[in-house]
């Protein structure tokens, strides 16, 4: 239910001064709004040059475009005026709407709720907008851009086609099935259909998940205590985002660099060196690091090979190649943030190593609600798979079609719109 159906505007475009500005009017005095300014609503989807009149003065010249509803982005009718980028333009425009009755300043993200309100676009898709308008590289704007086409609501339409067509079949042999006997077993083939299902669930479930691409793969840079760890950070971030000093334990809190490299989104995380401490804070900073290796996605590890936590999310770095001593052959790069040699190719390989731990170029990537329902979908399906009683696969399956709706928003996602659409800009 709409908290306030009334008719909203907002600028919908940057902040002014600039060339032009964009306000958009929805609901259902669109047209009214209109009027008020002095202008005649043009055909739909026609532009039309108007001047904008109110309080007996001229507010602009400008192109003024009209999209009725349903067939509008919002669903409801829709006014745009391209009026000219100035402040005091803007701010007459906006103040002579805000004196009409029934119109109200939009909230963030308002235009893309009614949207989805208005079935013009589902939650999934909406989400994706929302890391489109987000983007800041070319990865992230292609995965946005996959979930705003719509690429993940097509499949899951596809595996609700799949669950009602078995779930139908399944509601047949019920029907068909003498009464008082319904009978414990279930067609082979039918089992397989559904298994089928669960594995291109796991699937879609096995792979990167978005925020890694939203938030950068996460690097905990590790070791002993004046490995080299704060000074490989800033070479890497290109400024003195770390404190160094020869004093060991010198860098006791967690600190974060992040930074994009050929495109790819990484986090650089300085830590604390790993050793026994009796200082009470340096050991509050120990802990803090392992617990930052232990959730890493990747470790540049600057200590002795064989000391390090986990091979196989890990860089093994010879540090302070400049100082003369012997490289271990099981390090995979040896340099010197001082003289710059190697950092080249650790960048290589540390680019290469989080692309591959990221979602493939125009795949869908899946975000932590989207896992949390097809988990769920999953683990029904699953128990329909292996249920005996054709009732109890039934209802598995009902609740199984339940959790896909709540990836498109058809159900139960009532608590997260606020938090959802918030993300807007006023405008969006």
């Amino acid at each position: 239910m709409k908290a306030d159906a009334r008719t909203i505007f907002a600028l919908s475009t940057g902040a002014p001064p600039a060339a032009i500005a964009v306000v958009r009017i929805s609901g259902p005095d669109a047209d009214r709004a209109l009027a008020s300014l002095a202008v005649a609503p043009p055909p739909p989807r026609t532009a039309r040059l108007a001047v904008l009149r109110g309080d007996g003065e001229v507010f602009d010249r400008a192109l003024v475009l009209r999209f009725p509803g349903p067939n509008s982005v919002t669903g409801e009718d829709l006014v745009e005026l391209h009026l000219h980028g100035g402040r005091a333009v803007v701010a007459a425009v906006l103040a002579a709407l805000a004196r009409q009755d029934g119109l109200r300043p939009a909230e963030a993200g308002e235009f893309t709720r009614r949207a989805f309100e208005n079935g013009r676009l589902d939650l999934a898709e909406a989400e994706g907008l929302a890391d489109l308008l987000a983007a800041e590289t070319q990865s992230q704007r292609r995965a946005a851009q996959a979930l705003a086409g719509g690429a993940l609501s097509r499949q899951v339409e596809t595996w609700q086609h799949l669950l009602l067509g078995l779930a139908a079949r399944l509601e047949a042999l019920l029907d068909f099935s003498d009464e008082g006997d319904v009978g414990d077993d279930l067609p082979e083939r039918w089992r397989g259909e559904l298994e089928a299902l669960n594995r291109q669930l796991l699937q879609f479930l096995a792979r990167p998940p978005v925020e890694r691409l939203r938030d950068g793969v996460r690097v905990v840079i590790a070791g002993p205590p004046n490995a080299g760890k704060s000074t490989l950070l800033n070479a890497l971030v290109g400024r003195e985002a770390a404190i160094i000093s020869n004093i060991p334990g010198t860098t006791r809190d967690v600190i974060e660099a992040p930074l994009a490299i050929g495109g790819t989104p990484l986090v650089l995380i300085d830590t604390a060196g790993l050793r026994d401490s009796d200082d009470a804070i340096e050991r509050i900073g120990i802990d803090r690091a392992r617990g930052s290796v232990e959730a890493a996605d990747l470790i540049l590890w600057l200590g002795a090979p064989e000391d390090c936590p986990d091979r196989s999310r890990a860089i093994v770095v010879h540090p302070k190649a400049d100082e003369g001593a012997a490289t271990d052959q099981r390090t995979d790069v040896a340099v010197s943030a001082t003289t710059g040699q190697g950092l080249a190719e650790l960048t290589d390989l540390l680019v290469a190593r989080a692309r591959a731990l990221l979602p493939a170029e125009g795949e869908v990537a899946l975000n932590a609600r989207h896992r949390e329902a097809l988990n769920s979908v999953s683990l029904h399906v699953a128990e329909a798979a292996a249920a005996l009683d054709p009732l109890i696969a039934a209802e598995e399956l009902r609740q199984a079609r339940l959790a896909l709706d709540a990836v498109t928003g058809r159900a139960g996602v009532e608590d997260m719109l606020d938090a959802l659409f918030g993300r807007f800009c006023i405008g969006k």
